[in-house]
């Protein structure tokens, strides 16, 4: 299934990318960091030593940009599962490159703007990136090209969201400009994946409402293998940056209704089953958004008090 998928999919590829290459705005990484602010660190050239009260940044956007970073780091893996899904050949490799490259950007960007304004411990920060990379990264569904369409389709958008949030919360313009062009470029790489969803509706719609159930169902984000994860995200969520709100409002829902999937007429029995599945789910996504918001009030009324 998913080779023949993938070969019906190729002039969508093929569409999409030249969209994209009309669409994409070139930018360049140096550009958005504060190079005059950059000194030496102590070690082989026996700069000034890092300490916690160099870095401007409150400690939830310290966190923030160090998740996104590491997430961003994880590249490699990440090219060589697309790649093993996708293939490098046609409008299909033709994208898989692309993508990486424009991906493998962020990173660079994130880190020069890191160091440079001495925002982080560079030893913790090399050590956390040998640490999560050395895990690497796996898909859920190795073998579903329809799944690991639907998964970057709804991951690009969270991670759009994320930087966006990051950004805002910075109180930094400079890291707030970068972080704007990196969620730029995210943005561009969901509208390419979720019109390949919209496509794979067209041959094979029960399937693909099934690995847009099973994707929901299990989302998580790329970088959930990150050392601490768990206590980062509760950080993150409680600054509101990504919570369960933003998760449901921001990023499930709006490529839900961009598909039509409660609408959707070329389902059968199955298919249907699949989409109660979701619709259950979200309904259920959404009493729990709502539940942790009143947690988060409660705890920043007693702050407050």
């Amino acid at each position: 299934m998913s080779l023949a998928l993938l070969r019906e999919l190729e002039p969508v590829v093929e569409t999409n990318l030249n969209r994209h290459f009309a669409t994409a705005k070139e930018w360049f990484p140096h550009e958005y960091v504060p190079w005059s602010q950059g000194e030496d660190f102590d070690g082989v050239l026996g700069g000034r030593a890092w300490e916690p009260g160099q870095s401007k940044l409150s400690d939830v956007a310290r966190t923030s940009l160090i998740v996104n970073l590491l997430t961003e780091d994880n590249l490699p893996s990440y090219h060589h599962e697309i790649a093993t899904m996708f293939g490098r050949d046609g409008a299909w490799g033709t994208w898989v490159h692309r993508w990486t490259a424009e991906e493998g950007r962020h990173g660079i960007a994130i880190r020069d703007y890191l160091l440079t304004t001495r925002a982080v411990d560079p030893v913790e920060l090399e050590r956390a990136r040998m640490t999560h990379m050395g895990a690497g990264f796996e898909t859920d569904h190795p073998d579903s090209t329809l799944h690991g369409i639907a998964y970057v389709s709804f991951q690009e958008l969270a991670t759009r969201v994320a930087h966006r949030n990051t950004g805002r919360i910075s109180e930094d313009l400079v890291c707030d400009q970068l972080l704007q062009k990196i969620a730029a470029d995210e943005n561009l790489h969901m509208l390419f994946y979720r019109n390949l969803l919209a496509a794979s509706f067209e041959l094979s719609p029960d399937d693909t409402m099934r690995a847009i159930r099973d994707v929901v169902l299990e989302f998580q984000m790329p970088g959930h293998g990150i050392e601490n994860f768990g206590r980062k995200a509760v950080q993150i969520a409680m600054a509101g940056i990504y919570d369960l709100r933003i998760h449901h409002d921001e990023v499930v829902l709006p490529i839900l209704r961009q598909l039509n999937i409660m609408g959707r007429e070329d389902l059968s029995g199955t298919g249907n089953a699949y989409r109660d599945e979701l619709a259950a789910f979200m309904t259920e996504l959404d009493r729990n958004a709502t539940r942790f918001e009143e947690r988060r009030a409660a705890i920043q009324a007693r702050r407050n008090a």
